[in-house]
């Protein structure tokens, strides 16, 4: 019996059975378990910043595990303290944070924060974006704008209320002074990769400040550095009330953290949330190697590549580019996503078929500029497989 059937008969069936098996990976490439390179797109979904098997995050994470490798929240540890100060100092703002395990787990800690201010003020509901999405735990579920995925799994405990995303106008309206929190993404993800227009972050900044309710950015996906700036938000030149994040935070490992600024930050009090792994020293050790190694200039340059090659290749199956950083969807004129995804596998390339017409480049922040442009050469002959 194959990995893949040992794989389909003991796990449940709600990934099916990933088609590729990966064995190890080095810098911005994988090998699968028959020995086959692949120039990894995808980074675990945004997730590997530092690639794979990075001298400095093997050696952080070796050097914690042998020292103390879990302490759980009854005790406090250095490597949590460094690191929530690092954020906090790159962050340039008085908060405090909440460490979490994961992206729906940061939201999780998001939403109760803002139960705790709802209750306090009066206030009664959430509004959050169509399509937006904020994980798969029932508080995360609640506020994810995906009906596929969400209604089934009905009724929810909390009233929200869904906008179209990026209509400034419809966010108006949806936020009176009823309105606990608007939870939002500085660009929608698992949407397709989809930014909003200019101006939208500042009008929901406006828009919450004269109602009082909470800004909430996730940034699960668009944070530490993937869109080329810290936060995904000070592009935009905003500050949020809360901002969740994950992903990159720890280069592969699971770390989660929730951020709530003034106000927000001192809204729980003890005995209102907890996690036993959340803050966990290995983890932390890996995030701050994240942190210390990464080169946003080197970011700015390489997705700029990356884009402009992108952007360059005439194709019938290319409506065009679209994201921030290194965080792209190639559209298409077709739902043909999966035969793209098929196609790029078979040429050694990695990329993740988000929607029917987008397709995902989310490539670790170190991947070289030749790199870049192998990927680039390679994607008309992918395309024109994808078309057959």
């Amino acid at each position: 019996m194959d990995l893949f059937q040992r794989f389909e008969k003991a796990f449940m069936p709600n990934y099916g059975v990933p088609p590729v098996a990966l064995a190890r990976g080095e810098g911005s490439r994988v090998w699968d378990v028959a020995g086959k390179e692949y120039l990894d797109f995808i980074a675990g979904i945004a997730t590997s910043s530092l690639g794979h098997a990075h001298p400095a995050l093997v050696e952080a994470v070796s050097k914690q595990v042998s020292t103390i490798a879990h302490t759980s929240n009854l005790f406090l540890h250095e490597p949590e303290v460094l690191l929530t100060e690092k954020l906090l100092d790159l962050l340039n703002a008085p908060a405090k944070v909440f460490l979490a395990n994961s992206g729906t787990e940061a939201n999780e800690a998001a939403y109760k924060l803002a139960v705790k201010y709802g209750r306090r003020e009066g206030r009664s509901y959430f509004v959050a974006a169509e399509n937006g999405f904020h994980g798969r735990t029932i508080g995360a579920l609640s506020l994810t704008g995906k009906p596929a995925i969400r209604d089934q799994f009905g009724p929810f405990p909390i009233d929200v209320r869904f906008v179209p995303y990026g209509d400034a106008d419809a966010l108006k309206e949806a936020v009176t002074g009823d309105c606990i929190a608007v939870f939002l993404e500085p660009t929608q993800g698992e949407a397709g990769v989809v930014p909003p227009p200019e101006g939208y972050f500042e009008a929901a900044r406006e828009i919450c400040d004269s109602t009082g309710a909470l800004l909430v950015a996730d940034e699960i996906q668009a944070a530490i550095g993937r869109t080329g700036h810290w936060f995904a938000h000070q592009a935009d030149g905003v500050t949020p009330d809360i901002l969740t994040l994950a992903k990159g935070l720890g280069g592969g490992l699971p770390i989660g953290a929730c951020v709530g600024f003034g106000d927000a930050g001192t809204l729980f009090e003890k005995g209102d949330h907890g996690s036993t792994f959340g803050g966990n020293p290995v983890s932390c050790a890996a995030a701050l190697a994240v942190l210390d190694n990464l080169d946003l200039d080197h970011v700015k340059s390489v997705s700029a590549r990356l884009r402009g090659g992108l952007e360059a290749i005439g194709h019938p199956l290319l409506k065009g580019v679209r994201g921030r950083g290194l965080w792209l969807a190639t559209v298409l004129t077709e739902p043909r996503s999966a035969e793209v995804q098929r196609a790029a596998a078979d040429a050694g390339f990695l990329v993740n078929a988000l929607q029917p017409d987008a397709v995902r480049l989310a490539p670790p922040l170190i991947v070289t500029a030749g790199e870049v442009d192998a990927f680039v050469t390679a994607f008309p002959r992918i395309l024109e497989e994808a078309s057959k």
